[in-house]
């Protein structure tokens, strides 16, 4: 029962950051629409603009990944400051898990803002500089 709460408890949380993560890149392309629309103009690809926006998305959700893991490292070793007998280190195929998972939270969750900035009209997105 209690492995279900924690699940269910983290399957809300990885929810929250993608929609986090989503809602900042559509902020990002509502802000930079004239950059991509200038991108667009010069002869970038629909395929270029995703893997841009896709990147940036990623690389945000692999920091955030990096900065949990370092969180949750220093909380191990406070952990094992009170309680000596208690060994807080993670197993390292945890640490992969965790960030592959920020990755790939990032991804599925990055795709949509990329396909709306990969359907922009550089001449509609120029216009509204």
């Amino acid at each position: 029962m209690l492995t279900l709460t924690v699940a269910g408890i983290a399957g809300i949380s990885l929810g929250v950051a993608g929609i986090l993560i989503m809602n900042v890149m559509l902020v990002s392309i509502s802000r930079r629409t004239s950059e991509i629309g200038l991108l667009k103009a010069v002869g970038a690809t629909n395929g270029e603009v995703i893997r841009l926006i896709v990147t940036e998305a990623m690389l945000l959700a692999g920091i955030g990944g990096l900065l949990g893991l370092g969180l949750g490292f220093a909380g191990g070793l406070l952990v094992e400051q009170f309680y000596p007998d208690l060994s807080a280190a993670p197993p390292l195929w945890a640490v992969g898990a965790a960030l592959g998972t920020a990755l790939l939270t990032g991804l599925i969750f990055s795709l949509l803002p990329a396909g709306r900035a990969a359907r922009l009209d550089p001449v509609q997105s120029l216009a509204k500089r």
